[in-house]
């Protein structure tokens, strides 16, 4: 395997922990003002207190792997998409403003005021990650050069912002099983229900993603085509997002969970397969003006050492994070120094 190649598939697997573990996080803002009771919201933001911070080291990986490794790709990514990066920023700042902000006074207007940060920026962040992919899914602008030359009005064509919100139905599903998964009571009964509706939501918008990508987007089907094999992995996607309701139907919040982590990879998978082998691809000139992996990839000696550098940090930030999940599993309880 090339260094290229092996770095494409670095920066899938750091943003794959990425959507998965901050998915879940994502998903809980979005839900967050659905319950109308303070004791509930608290209970919200402590189920995802200890982590969420972590959790978004993986989008600081994503980001430092592409500038170093695939410099033409952050240069157009984040230039082209130079509007769409500052809303996802301004999400991301937002939203922990609001966590850290919420719980400083016992004033319900102060509480619910963060409350609605905290609900809005997760919606921001989430469509908006929906909205960059879609984008990189259908292609965008780029003239000979590899430059991007088209206007924001372009970022919200039908299809990315249908990726969108496929994306947020998928990552409220997420949210909703977590949440599941860390409450009791009449909460936990709540939020099954909570659960099953986003479920039957996630599965609605897969339908209609894939029955608009099969007849509308023939360049990320094209593979399937020649080679049907590839087909198998369709069905294991498929396989895996039933199951999701299937475990959580018999009580199995924990295994539901585990099956909407695969469901994310999974598709990551598919999404890898339509659009090998371009990071960027121009519907312009999709073989000349397209960035690839290959003709994007910094020196040879910059993704050695750069190799040598993942592979002494992305262990510890699995350390550190396994760390975390084990001291605070279980059941949320509210106490002293809960938000």
């Amino acid at each position: 395997m090339s260094l290229e190649l092996l770095w494409y598939f670095v920066i899938g697997v750091a943003v794959v922990f990425y959507v998965v573990l901050d998915g879940f996080d994502l998903g809980v803002g979005m839900l967050h003002c659905f319950t109308k009771k303070d004791r509930d919201r608290r209970i919200f933001l402590n189920a995802i207190g200890p982590v969420w911070d972590g959790n978004e080291v993986w989008l600081v990986i994503v980001g430092g792997a592409l500038f170093a490794g695939f410099p033409d790709v952050y240069a157009t990514l984040f230039s082209g998409f130079y509007d769409l990066c500052m809303l996802f920023l301004v999400g991301l700042i937002f939203r922990a403003v609001g966590i850290e902000f919420r719980s400083k006074r016992e004033s319900m207007r102060w509480r619910k005021t963060w409350d609605a940060v905290f609900c809005a920026s997760s919606y921001i962040i989430a469509f908006g990650l929906g909205v960059v992919l879609g984008n990189l899914m259908e292609g965008i602008p780029l003239n000979a050069n590899k430059d991007f030359i088209g206007d924001f009005g372009l970022f919200l064509r039908p299809y990315p912002l249908l990726i969108g919100l496929f994306t947020v139905a998928l990552l409220m599903m997420h949210g909703a099983i977590f949440l599941a998964m860390k409450t009791e009571g009449e909460l936990h009964k709540k939020l099954r229900l909570w659960a099953n509706r986003c479920t039957v939501a996630f599965i609605a918008t897969y339908v209609a993603t894939t029955a608009i990508t099969w007849v509308f987007m023939p360049h990320l089907v094209e593979v399937f085509h020649r080679n049907p094999s590839y087909l198998l992995l369709g069905l294991i996607v498929l396989l895996i997002i039933l199951n999701v309701p299937r475990e959580f139907s018999k009580n199995r919040d924990g295994r539901a969970f585990i099956y909407s982590s695969l469901c994310i990879l999974t598709l990551f998978a598919l999404y890898g397969v339509g659009t090998f082998p371009y990071l960027v691809r121009s519907n312009l000139d999709p073989e000349n003006n397209s960035l690839t992996f290959y003709n994007s990839a910094a020196s040879q000696p910059t993704l050695t050492v750069l190799l040598l550098i993942v592979a002494i940090g992305v262990p510890l930030v699995l350390a550190y994070g396994a760390l975390i999940y084990r001291v605070f599993r279980g059941k949320v309880k509210l106490g002293p120094s809960s938000y």
